[in-house]
């Protein structure tokens, strides 16, 4: 199709930022005050800036959406102070990523009503940034054609911790990257389920990034959701009215929770996925993010001061300067000391943090949330 950046559709196309996430299996780092996309951890800036940087230099600031927790304003306001205060919207509670794309896509039309919409992430890593601009420029041209558009991740092993997509039929190539119909999208399969995926072949991880135009994706909303597009109708209505406001509270509180994998595209006509090699990791957990970061000579990451005998494969991390931390004949560990709370756990069971957080929960214990 030649050069991508040549094309009209360029002008309309607008990135839509998800930052509403708590992300607790990064705790006791992440917590409900201050969620892991308003972090910095990998010494580039928070993943909120670094999200908004990846785009920048084809998606200009006035073309650039956040949607977030209402309560998350402010930290949005400070890390982004570029983006115009009206492309900042903020839900008075979560409910999910088909609502608040739904929301964002009612935003978008107001604004350009011809709009290509690329849903991004607020707490992905993506390595190879300029390889991501090319593949969401080769999804809105797909998108221009009225596809759907997702971005599939080519998977390094059998992980039981992201959904699936299966590829069908090729479609062609745009700009050497090619697409393909999808057959089927699968949740978070078991082990060995995942294992089958990934000797076939045939499968990608679902990155929770997709590329459509505004009218098309409303039009699915329409057909697969029609209560949330009444809703959003209403919503719409309210626009520039005094009453504005309040109509989107009232009604929002209303909105039944529903992430866009089932309430859309499970059953969505004419999905296209793009199979990318991006260095992406989603950052779902403390090993996660250690596969993530470069290491030391004793493949050790140490945010910290640290002095370690025989300590090797570890993250060690402390956001107190003055503290040192020491560690023997300690491998594998993920060591993560902040100011009211300290986590020690092996590598390899990082994921198990959740059941810390569900203790919490359960004794009532808010204060370290």
């Amino acid at each position: 199709m030649g050069n991508l950046a040549e094309h009209r559709y360029r002008d309309h196309l607008h990135a839509v930022i998800l930052a509403g996430g708590v992300g607790r299996r990064l705790w006791p780092r992440s917590r409900n005050a201050l969620p892991k996309q308003f972090l910095d951890l990998t010494g580039r800036g928070t993943m909120l800036q670094e999200s908004y940087v990846r785009i920048a230099p084809f998606i200009p600031a006035e073309r650039t959406f956040v949607i977030t927790n209402a309560r998350y304003l402010p930290l949005v306001r400070r890390q982004l102070a570029v983006l115009p205060a009206s492309n900042l919207i903020g839900e008075p509670v979560g409910r999910n990523s088909a609502p608040a794309i739904g929301l964002a896509a009612i935003h978008l039309q107001r604004q350009d009503p011809d709009a290509i919409m690329a849903v991004l992430t607020a707490d992905h890593l993506i390595e190879r940034a300029e390889r991501f601009r090319q593949a969401l420029l080769a999804g809105a041209a797909l998108a221009e054609q009225d596809h759907l558009v997702t971005l599939g991740i080519r998977p390094t092993g059998p992980e039981t911790g992201f959904g699936y997509i299966e590829r069908g039929e090729p479609l062609g190539e745009w700009d050497d990257f090619q697409a393909e119909k999808v057959l089927r999208f699968t949740e978070k399969p078991d082990a060995g389920l995942a294992r089958e995926f990934l000797t076939s072949g045939r499968y990608v991880w679902n990155s929770g990034m997709f590329v459509w135009k505004v009218s098309r994706i409303l039009g699915e909303f329409q057909r697969q959701m029609p209560k949330l597009y009444q809703q959003l109708g209403q919503i719409t209505a309210a626009f520039g009215t005094p009453d504005e406001e309040e109509i989107f509270h009232r009604v929002w509180l209303n909105i039944e929770k529903q992430s866009i994998d089932f309430g859309i595209m499970e059953h969505a006509q004419d999905v296209v996925v793009i199979p990318v090699d991006i260095g992406w990791s989603d950052v779902g957990s403390w090993a996660t993010l250690y596969n993530a970061l470069t290491k030391d000579i004793n493949n050790n990451i140490v945010q910290a001061q640290h002095i370690g005998v025989e300590t090797s494969g570890s993250f060690i991390y402390s956001d107190i300067p003055e503290r040192l931390i020491a560690t023997v004949d300690v491998r594998d560990m993920v060591i993560v000391d902040t100011r009211d709370a300290l986590l020690v756990v092996p590598r390899q069971q990082s994921q198990r943090v959740r059941a810390i957080i569900e203790r919490l929960e359960k004794e009532q214990r808010p204060e370290f949330l």
